[in-house]
């Protein structure tokens, strides 16, 4: 619905080099040059030029980065919808899925309760782990799907939404491949004496709050860097392109090819489960019930 060589122009100008952003398309560098001039031409634009620290943007190319993001991801939008409406004359429950969030878990509590739902289909939707956009994602829920499943300790996602707790994946540290710790196979909190520790700012999660003043109070020797509210996989280059140490989760280990997620002796760990509409429809609350019946049988 979009032109496609804009994609191969927002990831130049979020590496700032032809080289850079073909490795993360995938392609080859001359191919990312000849995407570039064919838009500049089809454009009538000049939208890149070469600065010292590597490409940067004109006035017209900032523009343009602007507003390609916003029909990016409108255009994902609209075609999800479109996708979830086609599906709405069949009984369907339509299921988030990114790749901090993936649709797995939810796949396994499917075949559990699938028998008390004989008529029904699933239908996958996936969506971007932005963190400027995860609260609209959020907030799409009972619109673009019914369910997500994924972790969950934030305040602004729990405004949004009904959760329903699963189990705890425990928090771990991840660090480029070429770092001083990567060989561990596991670590104590004083191993990070003297490193840099990405961790979500304070305010949204109290189980991140709780584990910043330990460190803060007990453990003076770690310098803490604040990433963005929520994760998405700019955090996870910035770690690896770096010689930092992140805050991750055990659910996480494969999200980024480049890093390495080592366990921590702490007890720190974090909620998953379901997420859902404050104002589901009525069958999507009575899958809820099926699976507390299955994964709480005691309540």
């Amino acid at each position: 619905m979009y032109n496609r060589m804009l994609d191969t122009f927002i990831a130049v100008a979020d590496c700032g080099s032809f080289t850079k952003a073909a490795e993360r398309l995938y392609i080859s560098p001359t191919a990312v040059m000849k995407q570039m001039n064919a838009l500049e031409k089809e454009l009538d634009l000049v939208l890149m030029e070469r600065t010292p620290s590597g490409i940067g943007l004109t006035a017209a190319g900032s523009v343009i980065y602007r507003d390609a993001k916003f029909i990016m991801d409108y255009s994902q939008k609209s075609v999800a919808s479109a996708r979830a409406a086609m599906h709405l004359s069949d009984t369907t429950f339509c299921v988030g899925t990114s790749l901090l969030n993936p649709a797995k878990p939810f796949m396994d509590l499917w075949y559990l309760a699938s028998r008390e739902f004989p008529e029904y289909k699933l239908h996958l939707v996936p969506f971007e782990d932005d963190h400027e956009g995860i609260l609209n994602e959020i907030g799409q829920l009972g619109i673009k799907f019914d369910f997500l499943i994924g972790v969950c300790d934030s305040k602004a996602w729990l405004n949004l939404c009904n959760f329903l707790p699963l189990g705890r994946y425990k928090k771990m540290v991840a660090v480029s491949r070429e770092h001083r710790l990567a060989e561990y196979s596991s670590i104590s909190i004083e191993d990070l004496n003297g490193e840099t520790l990405m961790m979500v700012k304070p305010g949204d999660s109290s189980i991140n709050d709780t584990l910043r003043n330990d460190l803060l109070r007990h453990h003076p020797k770690i310098q803490i860097e604040d990433t963005p509210q929520f994760y998405d996989m700019s955090v996870f280059n910035r770690c690896a392109e770096s010689d930092k140490v992140l805050l991750t989760l055990e659910c996480w280990q494969e999200v980024h090819p480049g890093l390495v997620s080592i366990p921590v002796d702490w007890e720190y760990s974090i909620p998953y489960g379901l997420l859902y509409s404050l104002d589901a429809r009525g069958d999507v609350y009575r899958f809820v019930e099926e699976i507390k019946k299955i994964t709480l049988p005691d309540n």
